[in-house]
């Protein structure tokens, strides 16, 4: 007897906790059963970029895996002292790949015949004077360097220039959500969400492939241009008649 009191009450507070959440969820519910519109927009801002990341290296071929290596290794050592000699810090130059692999040459009907090893040391350098990214490339070129592969071009400090981006897609947002709301015969009560996407930067990224050059009779000419943030926001408003 004692225990079916027990459930009674039990089954009394779960009632009476279940119409109190009902009563405190009214919110809730009607956003759900409001009309609401979700738009994207995308904003860009143009700046003239400060700084450029460049791959080089050195890519050599020998009889012997260790002439191969060692014969890299005199050039990418003269290399980085190029590098350094141009004022480029530590911090700025990074190696990017080291690599050792057989070369064969193949003829049909017989085995692959090996005919040496290459052997390739690549550096990836950050130059934030542009004015010296010209006079790198030919330096390390003088000293050994035979690959020089795809300049990007990049900023120190993008902030600014997302910012207005940022305020170029909210505007364009803006617009959007008012020509569809005006369309369908609604009007814009509240911004319920707003989100935002990875920035974006976008330039030309010009590839270079050229052989060594111990000596230039012009130095090598380079155009940053200018690039492209580009950001996208994605909103959800609120419409009523």
């Amino acid at each position: 007897m004692k225990a079916t009191m027990l459930t009674s009450v039990a089954l009394a507070s779960l009632a009476m906790a279940s119409a109190a959440l009902a009563q405190a969820a009214p919110g809730a519910g009607s956003m759900f059963q409001a009309t609401t519109l979700a738009v994207s927009a995308d904003g860009q801002s143009k700046i003239t970029p400060d700084q450029a990341t460049i791959t080089l290296g050195v890519q050599v071929t020998d009889a012997t895996a260790q002439e191969a290596m060692q014969d890299d290794a005199q050039r990418t050592t003269s290399v980085m002292a190029a590098l350094r000699a141009a004022g480029l810090p530590d911090k700025d130059v990074q190696t990017s790949n080291i690599s050792l692999q057989a070369q064969y040459t193949y003829i049909q009907n017989q085995p692959p015949k090996l005919t040496g090893y290459q052997a390739s040391n690549d550096v990836t350098v950050t130059v934030e004077d542009l004015t010296k990214l010209g006079p790198v490339i030919d330096a390390v070129t003088a000293s050994g360097a035979n690959q020089v592969n795809g300049i990007n071009f990049g900023l120190k400090d993008p902030t600014a220039a997302e910012d207005q981006a940022r305020l170029a897609a909210v505007k364009a947002l803006q617009a959007k959500a008012a020509l569809y709301a005006q369309a369908t015969g609604y009007h814009i009560v509240r911004l319920v969400n707003l989100t935002e996407g990875a920035p974006e930067q976008s330039s030309p990224i010009r590839p270079m492939v050229m052989a060594a050059v111990r000596a230039q009779a012009a130095p090598t000419p380079v155009s940053a241009g200018e690039l492209t943030v580009e950001i996208t926001v994605t909103a959800v408003y609120e419409l009523a008649r």
